[in-house]
Formats: structure tokens, C-alpha cells, sequence
């Protein structure tokens, strides 16, 4: 869905394409209903999903926390107004020598996956606060994170005893069970392997406090997926399954959920043609494809909503295509998409739900082409931003 606001700055202003549009007031109803939904669970916005200043300012102001994966994540979060003690260091894997920067800065809380990761924290960030994170297979998710962050149940428990050893805060564990998760079932497993290894810790001495339930919270694409209020329901039930009336404090870590569906890309058709006369394919060629922003339709697994002008009209099957000269610049050939069968060169169409992981796969300049243009729409709720459009260029020197 394109909200009313974006709908008439797009009518108002007519912004150059490509862009993408963010509504900062989808975002606070988006953080509101994560809060109704998991009341006892922190939220850590996941920064790179959208690192737009203005975003992180609003998300600041509603007294999220952070989930960082670079030094620069944390100094964004810190320019904004972020504390350090609201940042976690959520990546497994982090140069030392910004470990010591994040740790000098005030960030007291870094993940770890490995024996080696335990010691460069014990040195750059002497009795910093730990958290392991374990594998998940990310079953059903539409952008899986199965296999390079994470270790098994059994290396974990190593893992954290060199960490009680290191005389670091060992404070818990974190899973992630795959980025654009439909199943809200799908914690109940990674949730049943935490508290397996909760329990060995304690038998050791080692008490775990908290739980990362990771993101995988989703945004609306081709199809309907559930409410904040179906994965907070179904959380709360695993939580209480496994670990009864001694549930640990969880927090949450929703990037693609809280940004996704708050904004849109304006693109434009730039060439329709065939490879042969008997093609039975068009090919519709956009400004804006894989490098400039649309990175997650690698091997098709996100299938943007794309509205044109002529929706309601006849369709067939399309191959939808970037502007670059590169092979791989192909957003959907093995799944055709269906489009009007009358659009033409330079119809403007919205590509829905690209708030999320477009601005910062965006490429620098590939095929001297520039970054993806963001403007950011004010909260209604923020006198000092409502009515106002900040273009990215313009906010950041």
C-alpha cells in the first residue's frame, strides 16, 4: 500500500526518477503495534534496514534501542541522539580495533559467535556484556540467514564459557530465524535449543538472562503475511513453553518490519522490447535495478509490488529488467511478472515495500549511475518535521 502522503508528494513535487519515498508516520504506527504485540520485549531496530538519519532520530524519540552491525551504525545512532548503553554491537563479526572504538564510545553489549570473537571482545572491551549467537536453519523465510552468523547449540555453551573465563558479562544468547519470516511458528525451534543450552550453562554456574529473538518480523509484499499481534502471540506461547514461569528478558530486533512497508520507489520504464520475433516475453526495462537498490530480487526471493498507470487493463507475462549493462542487472525472467500489456515508454511506476534494504544496497555510482535519491516525509506527530521533505543529499554532508 502507497500511503496518502506519499501519494501527494509524489503528485505535488514530482521528484526525479528514481526515488524512493519514505512515510515516517507507516514507521511509529509499525513500532506502536511491535510494542502492543511483545510488550516485555525491548525493540532494537535493526540499522541497516534503513539507516536514514531521519529515521533514526524518530526511532530515537520513541525510545528504541539499536541493533548495529558497524562503528558507523553506532556513530548514526549516536548523531541522532541515541545513548550508547541502547546500542547492541549485533555483529558476529568485528575488527578489533572497532570493538575498542565502540566500547570507548559507551556501547557495553557485542555478539559473538566463536572462541576467537570471545577474546578479541575480552581485550578491545574488558567486561563487556556478551551474547552468543546459534544457528537457524531460517525454514520458510523468503531471504534466509542459515549459515555465515551463528554456531551450533554445543559450540555455544564452549563458547560462552571462554567468555565466564574472560571475566565478560555473560548475558545471554540470539538466533535469527530468516529474513521475511511468514511463519510465526517459526521461533518455537530456535527458542527450544536456547533454553536446552540455558540449562547447561546454569548447571555450570552460568546464569543466562537474556534472549535475542532476532528479526524475520516481515513487510507486506506480493503476499499477505500476519499481524505484529500473530508473532507476538505466538512468541509469548513458545516462550512459555520452554522456559515456563522463568522466561529471561528478550528483546527484538525488526528492521525489514518496522521500514519496509513505509516506503516506495518511483521508477520509470525506460525501454519494452523482444530478444526475437517469436519471444514470447516482453522485456520492460526500469531505471532502477539490482545496483541501484533492488539487490534482495537476487535469485527472485523478494518480489517487489510493482503499480503502473494502467493497472486493470490487460496483462501478460514480463521479464522486468535494470538499466545497466551488466548480465545480471535482471530483476524476474524465471517467474515472469505480469504487466499491462499497453504500457509504454516512460510510464512511471511504484515499486511497493522498498523502505527497507534498497538505500544501502544502492551502489555508489555502477555505470555512473548515482545512489538511490531518498526523501524522507515527516511525522504528523513532530511539529519540527511535518510538511517538510529532506532529500538524503541534502542531510547528509
Amino acid at each position: 500500500m502507497v500511503s496518502d502522503r506519499i501519494r501527494s508528494f509524489l503528485s505535488d513535487r514530482r521528484p526525479e526518477s528514481p526515488c524512493l519515498v519514505v512515510d515516517l508516520a507507516v514507521i511509529r504506527e509499525k513500532y506502536q503495534a511491535y510494542q502492543r504485540a511483545l510488550p516485555n520485549s525491548r525493540i532494537y531496530y535493526a540499522i541497516k534496514a534503513n539507516p536514514d538519519p531521519a529515521i533514526l532520530s524518530l526511532l530515537v524519540e520513541l525510545g528504541s534501542f539499536f541493533d548495529a552491525a558497524s562503528i558507523n551504525e553506532i556513530r548514526a545512532v549516536m548523531a541522532a541522539g541515541g545513548s550508547p548503553e541502547d546500542i547492541s554491537f549485533g555483529s558476529t563479526i568485528k575488527k578489533e580495533c572497532d570493538i575498542a572504538s565502540a566500547f570507548a564510545l559507551g556501547v557495553r553489549l557485542f555478539a559473538v559467535d566463536a572462541v576467537a570473537e570471545v577474546y578479541k571482545v575480552a581485550r578491545a572491551a574488558p567486561g563487556a556484556s556478551v551474547f552468543c549467537r546459534i544457528l537457524s536453519d531460517g525454514k520458510g523465510a523468503e531471504w534466509p540467514l542459515s549459515r555465515k552468523c551463528g554456531c551450533d547449540p554445543d559450540m555455544a555453551i564452549e563458547v560462552l564459557q571462554h567468555a565466564h573465563r574472560a571475566d565478560l558479562d555473560v548475558t545471554g544468547l540470539s538466533f535469527h530465524v530468516g529474513s521475511q519470516q511468514p511463519d510465526p511458528n517459526s521461533w518455537n525451534a530456535a527458542l527450544a535449543e536456547t533454553s536446552y543450552i540455558c540449562r547447561a550453562l546454569g548447571d555450570l554456574g552460568i546464569d543466562l538472562t537474556l534472549i535475542n529473538l532476532g528479526g524475520g518480523f516481515p513487510a507486506r509484499y506480493l503476499k499477505d503475511v500476519p499481524s505484529p499481534g500473530a508473532y507476538g502471540e505466538a512468541i509469548s506461547r513458545s516462550l512459555q513453553r520452554h522456559f515456563g514461569n522463568r522466561i529471561p528478558n528478550t528483546i527484538i530486533e525488526p528492521g525489514r518490519g518496522l521500514v519496509g512497508d513505509a516506503g516506495v520507489i518511483k521508477a520509470e520504464i525506460v525501454l519494452i522490447s523482444r530478444k526475437s520475433a517469436a519471444d514470447l516475453h516482453r522485456w520492460v526495462y526500469l531505471d532502477i535495478g539490482k545496483f541501484g537498490g533492488l539487490a534482495e530480487t537476487i535469485d527472485e526471493a523478494i518480489r517487489y509490488p510493482i503499480r503502473t498507470p494502467r493497472d486493470g487493463e490487460a496483462t501478460s507475462p514480463c521479464v522486468i529488467a535494470g538499466p545497466t549493462c551488466d548480465s545480471a542487472d535482471v530483476l524476474y525472467e524465471k517467474t515472469p511478472y505480469d504487466l499491462p500489456i499497453s504500457l509504454a515508454i516512460g510510464d512511471e511506476v511504484l515499486i511497493e515495500s522498498t523502505g527497507a534494504y534498497t538505500t544501502t544496497y544502492s551502489s555508489v555510482g555502477f555505470n555512473g549511475i548515482p545512489p538511490l535519491r531518498t526523501y524522507v516525509l515527516g511525522s504528523a506527530e513532530r511539529q519540527d518535521f511535518d510538511g517538510n521533505v529532506y532529500p538524503l543529499a541534502q542531510r547528509c554532508s
